[in-house]
């Protein structure tokens, strides 16, 4: 069942939301060559402790305040004491906050040090995917439509791999709410999209194949070719006449 906020309830999941973008101005430039993946996640856990919140992905149990995923892993990146960030690597921070019982959500790929041109690329084809799909998140349209505006980028003019598996969807008063919202093309429901919707658009894209593979720590995954992913997210909310991106930190340099 989609759940649409009310006018209360989306002012609440902005503040969380204006809060991770927050976090993300603080830490993004704290990560450098030489720190573990625990180090981020412990800048991560100081913060969202300092404005009286919890991180939102504890209530599914996942071990950190932060998926934190580097070069072939896509999502679900567990932090870890032995992987070290070296130079030349992108890292996916995928965070979220529980504030006051209000959910944010939202993605940055971090180019750390001397990153390849071709990781480069990547890192730009999905941020431009991002912003096609929140682009595309109109009244009016439908689910499909972010997922056709998502693929036309990836797929189209880039020609990378659109990840399947895994998806967008509703959040704010939980971590994953319906609707569902692919980055392709696929059957199944194609909701309109109505004022009161609150979604997280989360492109991740492949250099190579779009299949992806599950670790053994049943958490991160990972491609299954090996080859490089990125992760981009937003959490936004739609009104009648325009959707606002509640992460925005437009200032971000990452």
């Amino acid at each position: 069942m989609i759940r649409l906020k009310n006018e209360k309830e989306i002012a609440g999941i902005r503040k969380s939301c204006h809060a991770l973008a927050d976090l993300f101005r603080e830490v993004v430039p704290q990560v450098k060559v030489g720190m573990s993946t625990k180090d981020i996640d412990d800048l991560c856990v100081d913060f969202i402790k300092k404005i009286g919140g919890k991180p939102a992905w504890y209530r599914e149990g996942f071990p950190g305040a932060a998926c934190i995923s580097v070069n072939n892993e896509v999502i679900h990146g567990i932090p870890s004491k032995k992987k070290i960030i070296e130079d030349g690597d992108i890292v996916s921070l995928d965070i979220g906050i529980d504030l006051d019982g209000y959910i944010s959500d939202s993605t940055h790929t971090v180019m750390v040090g001397n990153v390849k041109p071709e990781y480069k690329r990547l890192v730009k084809a999905t941020r431009e995917a991002l912003a096609a799909g929140i682009a595309a998140c109109v009244v009016g349209n439908r689910i499909r439509d972010i997922s056709n505006a998502v693929n036309d980028v990836a797929f189209g003019k880039y020609g990378y791999g659109v990840v399947y598996d895994f998806c967008g969807h509703g959040v704010g008063l939980d971590v994953h709410e319906d609707p569902s919202v692919p980055n392709c093309p696929q059957g199944g429901p194609n909701p309109r999209i109505q004022a009161g919707m609150v979604l997280a658009i989360e492109p991740m894209i492949n250099i190579g194949t779009a299949d992806v593979a599950v670790q053994d720590d049943d958490w991160t995954i990972v491609t299954a070719d090996g080859k490089w992913s990125c992760h981009e997210e937003h959490t936004v909310a739609v009104f009648a006449d325009h959707t606002e991106v509640l992460t925005a930190c437009d200032d971000l340099i990452c």
